[in-house]
């Protein structure tokens, strides 16, 4: 099997990295190809626990080459600040390879990012203030700096001093900050050359090389379905496309490398940041799930809005990116519910529907339509074979695959690597 994508189905936080992680000792390359450090995936393995932000899970596997494509935004001292943390635990980075033609994260991007947020007031989007919109929105305005921009300093400081040239007016007319010089800036990106050097590849070259060797290369998205930039809840999305598609245009590698979608979803649901969510719950069911789950931020610490699956997403998940597998997460925290809803539909304007609306609108004022599913209070950490779980999880997770429009072939019992049950081979 050449090329795996793996994608969050519903508004990030699923477990996409314990999903890759768990899958890295049977690929060869884990790609990241969308978002920057604005999200971040947390592994444990062996009890240890590891947050990253900016790296692909797989740099917790030896003998997977981890690569950043493309289609990120790299804030480099976050990258080394990475690199470093886990050099320092005794994992081994220097197989990491680094896209030519990644854009990046300049210190303009994080001012621009954090004071526009504030000026937005009430509108605000909900960002994680590291700079991820303006880097991607200079890119889209062809002003943006590439890291091989940073091994030539005369295009480097004319990049710098182009971007600056409107930035500067922004900063001390609308935002009433301090003008940003091209030297400061020029300076600290100089300043990660040496070390970034060896890590520099045409990554894009490499996979093509990499797929045709028949490697198994595994296409890890950063956020998730319902924040890509076209497909999401605009405008409280992400900055790029986080969907299945987002892999090809991320990395340089052709549709049909793909052989395989993973979609991961958790067995209810969870966002951070501003916008629509359906099925949140205000009240002690949504406090219930924030604390068993430990749903705050990976990147952020913010405290995650929490609900109830929601079928509609799911469906609308599979159907955007292709999805040939789901991987539900998080069952264990549901145990001990006696009555579990799930999402089918939504009721808009009094009609029901089953289906994602196209209509901002309506999404912000869908009413969910549930239906209730037997709970169980039986203990389900040590499950490691479908069997293995309570008669009423097991039902749980049939009646979850009906509705979701994809089969569900591994679920995640506890945070552990090895605390999954597996359906169906992910590889085979």
């Amino acid at each position: 099997m050449p090329g795996i994508v793996l994608v969050g189905a519903q508004w990030g936080d699923e477990g996409k990295g314990k999903a890759t992680d768990a899958l890295g000792a049977r690929v060869d390359y884990v790609v990241k190809f969308n978002g920057g450090n604005n999200a971040g995936h947390t592994v444990v393995v062996g009890g240890e626990q590891y947050a990253l932000h900016l790296l692909p899970a797989g740099i917790l596997t030896p003998g997977v080459t981890p690569v950043i494509g493309n289609g990120v935004v790299v804030d480099l001292a976050v990258l080394f600040e990475e690199i470093d943390a886990l050099t320092a635990r005794g994992v081994d980075c220097s197989a990491l390879q680094v896209s030519a033609n990644a854009h990046i994260i300049a210190p303009y991007h994080r001012v621009i990012d954090k004071v526009g947020e504030r000026f937005l007031g009430k509108r605000r989007i909900g960002t994680t203030g590291r700079g991820i919109g303006p880097a991607y929105a200079d890119k889209m305005n062809r002003v943006g700096v590439r890291v091989q921009d940073l091994f030539d300093e005369h295009i480097l400081r004319q990049k710098v001093e182009g971007a600056l040239d409107q930035k500067n007016h922004l900063l001390v007319k609308v935002y009433n900050r301090r003008a940003i010089t091209v030297d400061e800036v020029v300076e600290e990106l100089l300043s990660y050359v040496d070390r970034l050097a060896p890590m520099v590849r045409d990554t894009a070259l490499e996979l093509h090389r990499a797929l045709g060797r028949g490697d198994t290369v595994l296409f890890e998205g950063g956020q998730a379905t319902l924040l890509d930039v076209d497909h999401g809840t605009y405008p409280f999305v992400t900055s790029s496309n986080a969907t299945a598609g987002g892999a090809c245009t991320g990395t340089g590698v052709p549709p049909n490398a793909i052989d395989r979608v993973i979609g991961v979803a958790k067995a209810y649901v969870t966002r951070v940041g501003e916008g629509p969510f359906p099925t949140e719950l205000h009240d002690e069911w949504g406090q219930r799930l924030r604390e068993a789950g430990g749903e705050y931020g990976t990147t952020t610490g913010r405290p995650r809005r929490c609900g109830w699956y929601d079928a509609v997403v799911a469906r609308y998940s599979a159907r955007i990116n292709g999805i040939t597998d789901l991987v539900l997460t998080k069952l264990d925290v549901l145990t001990g519910i006696e009555r579990i809803p799930v999402c089918v539909g939504y009721r808009v304007d009094g009609r029901l529907v089953e289906e994602m609306p196209f209509s901002q609108s309506d999404v912000h004022h869908a009413v969910p339509q549930y239906e209730y599913l037997e709970g169980w209070t039986e203990d389900v950490s040590s499950a490691r074979v479908f069997e293995d779980l309570p008669p009423a999880a097991q039902r749980y997770v049939l009646a979850v695959e009906e509705l979701s429009g994809a089969r569900i072939s591994a679920v995640g019992v506890g945070p552990e690597r090895e605390q999954t049950v597996v359906r169906h081979d992910l590889l085979g």
